[in-house]
């Protein structure tokens, strides 16, 4: 938060993946940052925050999460979610496209 008690905006950055660009996003929630990667087919990579199974039901591509990598307590950056490690959520979509438990978060988003 800003000294005002607003939240800080939105970030974004132009994520590079092998043979494309994906934009990533950071949202501070007062402590915690919500923050995902979304790539130019729709696939997407976010914070253990997102219900990777509510956007399947939604009709939402593929989505994975992830958690800190190195014994974080949670992600706060884009870069953190790229290094971070796919846990048990990945939707059936992101697991048709190869995405799997334990590779990065950049590993996953290069198959979506």
């Amino acid at each position: 938060m800003t000294t005002s008690g607003q939240l800080h905006p939105m970030q974004h950055e132009t994520v590079r993946l092998t043979g494309k660009d994906a934009d990533g996003y950071v949202i501070p929630l007062g402590p915690v940052n919500l923050v995902a990667v979304v790539t130019d087919a729709g696939g997407m990579v976010g914070c253990g925050a997102f219900d990777v199974d509510a956007l399947e039901r939604f009709g939402y591509p593929p989505a994975a999460r992830v958690k800190p990598a190195g014994g974080a307590s949670s992600i706060e950056t884009v870069e953190d979610l790229l290094r971070g490690e796919i846990k048990g959520g990945a939707n059936r979509h992101a697991e048709e496209r190869g995405v799997a438990v334990g590779m990065t978060g950049r590993e996953a988003l290069d198959r979506l």
